[in-house]
């Protein structure tokens, strides 16, 4: 079975310098918080019962919904009896494996670029980079938003999967444009620097004119970031995922996993099954809890995030005032 370019590495998703705070710096400045997120929601049955189950057993405390997929209305019904949970929505411009694939939220007449000839979304990134025209991209992105709306999902946050919103500067720029007039986060970091760029050679052109628009919108960023789709096996995977935690920057940090559960279903659907069966275990482990609370590392959502970024804004401005 195809494996995505992305899923063939160790990856780290955009950066993730890892510097503890000073020894007994227990300033608000050092504070650590981490939001575990799992991507994928409603690709699968699989993916949606593991993902389910790591919410409300394990410390995932964010998932994003990939609205173009088969199963995403089952994913809706869940999400609309429990408004409680983190839902953003993995904003879909490619079907990346070689059976199971799917196409536009809008309809194929009105996004031309984004299909193949077949009809699906793009294979993978570099076929998207290569063939969307940005005004088409942006009619997707808000059908899909639309469509989340419809069903009820309350929506927290917009993420990119695989990335693809990040591969061209205007598909950046439509990415954030539509995460502002939606009054929704976008995942985003603070730091453009120049180990992002490399990852990302497209944010170097608007990455940071685009970040300050978020900040402009009073709209939350992250300070790290972090995704691991490698190791051989599950307990380099653990330790990757410890070691991560462990070292986590101060301020708000994310960890991206991808959970499911190993059976017949997600073994026909993706060559990822195993690794995703190992997140919702590793992140379903009552000893990962506990290393937060041993870190002294609070576990948030992309709700809780904003909240604190509009107290930040609030004491901001009353000190402006003052």
């Amino acid at each position: 079975m195809q494996m995505p370019t992305m899923f063939r590495l160790t990856f780290v998703l955009f950066v993730l310098l890892l510097s503890r705070p000073a020894p007994g710096d227990d300033s608000q400045a050092a504070k650590r918080y981490v939001i575990i997120h799992s991507d994928d929601a409603g690709m699968c049955h699989s993916v949606n019962r593991a993902t389910i189950d790591a919410l409300e057993t394990g410390i995932v405390s964010s998932c994003s919904i990939m609205m173009p997929c088969p199963w995403v209305t089952e994913f809706a019904a869940y999400a609309r009896e429990h408004p409680e949970y983190d839902y953003g929505l993995h904003l879909t411009l490619n079907s990346e494996w070689r059976y199971y694939r799917w196409g536009p939220v809008a309809s194929r007449d009105k996004v031309p670029s984004l299909v193949d000839k077949d009809g699906y979304l793009w294979d993978n990134v570099p076929q998207v980079a290569a063939n969307v025209r940005a005004e088409e991209v942006e009619i997707e992105l808000r059908a899909q938003i639309d469509r989340a709306l419809e069903l009820e999902i309350p929506v927290s946050h917009l993420d990119t999967h695989m990335g693809a919103l990040v591969c061209r500067p205007d598909l950046i720029e439509v990415y954030v444009r539509v995460g502002i007039d939606y009054d929704l986060p976008v995942l985003f970091l603070k730091e453009i620097d120049a180990r992002l760029v490399r990852e990302y050679p497209a944010l170097k052109e608007t990455g940071e004119q685009l970040l300050a628009a978020l900040e402009d919108a009073d709209l939350p960023v992250l300070d790290g970031l972090a995704q691991f789709y490698g190791g051989d096996t599950h307990e380099e995977r653990r330790d990757n995922y410890e070691k991560t935690l462990r070292n986590l920057p101060p301020g708000v940090s994310q960890i991206i996993i991808h959970c499911g559960y190993y059976d017949d279903e997600l073994k026909a659907v993706t060559n990822s099954a195993e690794r995703r069966d190992g997140d919702r275990r590793i992140f379903t482990d009552p000893k990962i809890r506990e290393l937060l609370d041993e870190e002294g590392i609070e576990l948030i959502t992309w709700k809780q995030f904003r909240a604190m970024r509009a107290d930040e804004a609030a004491e901001e401005k009353q000190a402006r005032n003052e």
